[in-house]
């Protein structure tokens, strides 16, 4: 064990830790004021709240230990996880199988043996990693064709079952792919095809759905039945801005009017309504998921609004200050890959939760009450962490060496 883990804290990414246990303070506080349904519900102040503040506690220590893991082992363990999420979704798409639990409507959810996670977040990792390390592999303009064709197949394999129930995480790990493939340099060409296709597709698929099946109110059966529910979704969006005056809450609606209410009231002034003033927790349905944004922003107004955001950028900006000074092209791709994925997640619920965008169902990572998406964006950090120490060990011994080889220089003498 002492030889897989070298728990040597002099290497680790403080900053990766501040920002980290940042959020983790700003999800306990947020659960607090954002839980009132939950507490009605269970008949319990500390029930529901200290289950999700036990789910932080464990990604903590998970993140603690991730990150002294050798990368290498956890680039190995990205084809295992992924497998393992595969053969999970693969055998949700069975109908009436008894693995599959609903929530919402929603099966995203996989029971195995009374332990209940969603697969796909496993695979959103999982397959970061992947990606990441069969682009390292590219050598030569060859290289970049084998390994586009490797990875779009991948891609490809995971993100078909995740799109029978959630088109939004399929459309975000589609897009985080397609970021790694520019970063990677793949050719424009395929770039411009991937781009093109997936944008006919998407429009093709909308008319479809529009015109065959929601404007003649026909239900849609099969693997793609709730894409009358997305394309209801957009559709609503755009209807709720075309007459004002006629405008009526219903069940369709309700969720998004009373976000912007909460939104409304929060600024007022800069600084909302103050912690734990929220009136509109108690009506938002799931305030404390997908909503949660709206929650903060109705108590903390626009500054803690931007704070958040500050917060979720600058992960990115650190993958970005860490990842340009890495050795290991493999680490940089995968780094960016994941802190790409926490910030585009949290800016996509971020937009949802104000209304300028249709509903999603992305929860705000690490805020978001879920114990799955916790201890999967717990499992993103420690290994950004990971890497970001294994590569600052690595460059210091270099420096080392290299001072040591300037030493080993004999004087020369001139006569």
């Amino acid at each position: 064990m002492s030889k897989l883990i070298n728990f040597n804290n002099k290497y680790i990414d403080k900053t990766f830790w501040v920002l980290f246990i940042a959020l983790v303070v700003v999800a306990i506080i947020a659960l607090f004021s954002a839980s009132s349904t939950l507490v009605y519900e269970e008949h319990s102040a500390i029930g529901p709240i200290g289950q999700q503040i036990i789910f932080l506690l464990i990604g903590l220590v998970v993140a603690w230990f991730i990150q002294f893991i050798p990368s290498i082992y956890i680039r190995m363990g990205g084809y295992i996880v992924l497998l393992f999420s595969l053969l999970c979704m693969y055998i949700m798409l069975i109908p009436g199988n008894p693995f599959v639990v609903f929530h919402n409507e929603a099966g995203r959810w996989f029971n195995l043996f009374g332990f209940v996670f969603q697969p796909s977040e496993l695979a959103k990792l999982s397959l970061v990693i992947v990606v990441a390390d069969m682009l390292s592999r590219i050598h030569t303009e060859e290289d970049k064709k084998k390994y586009f064709w490797w990875t779009f197949g991948v891609t490809a394999v995971t993100v078909l079952p995740i799109l029978t129930n959630n088109l939004s995480t399929a459309m975000l790990l589609s897009g985080i792919v397609f970021i790694m493939w520019f970063l990677a340099r793949i050719s424009y060409k395929y770039l411009g095809i991937v781009m093109g296709s997936a944008i006919a597709v998407l429009v093709l698929g909308y008319c479809i759905v529009e015109f065959a099946y929601v404007k003649p109110k026909r239900e849609m059966h099969g693997p793609l039945e709730r894409a009358t529910t997305w394309v209801g979704r957009i559709d609503d969006m755009f209807a709720e801005h075309e007459d004002d005056a006629k405008f009526e809450l219903n069940n369709d609606n309700y969720q998004r009017s009373i976000a912007k209410v909460a939104i409304a009231r929060g600024g007022i002034t800069p600084f909302g309504v103050g912690p734990g003033n929220s009136k509109e927790r108690d009506f938002l349905p799931l305030a404390f998921a997908d909503y949660i944004f709206a929650i903060i922003v109705e108590e903390t107004g626009l500054m803690g609004a931007i704070g958040l955001i500050f917060l979720y950028m600058a992960i990115l900006f650190r993958a970005c200050l860490t990842s340009n000074r890495f050795n290991d092209y493999s680490s940089m791709i995968m780094v960016m890959g994941l802190a790409l994925t926490i910030t585009c997640q949290a800016l996509i619920s971020m937009a949802v939760a104000v209304g300028i965008g249709p509903v999603t169902g992305q929860p705000l990572p690490l805020i978001s009450r879920g114990g799955t998406s916790v201890l999967i964006t717990s499992i993103y950090f420690g290994v950004m962490m990971c890497v970001s120490r294994e590569q600052k060990q690595l460059s210091e011994q270099q420096k080392s060496v290299l001072n040591e080889s300037k030493d080993d220089v004999p004087d020369i003498v001139l006569e």
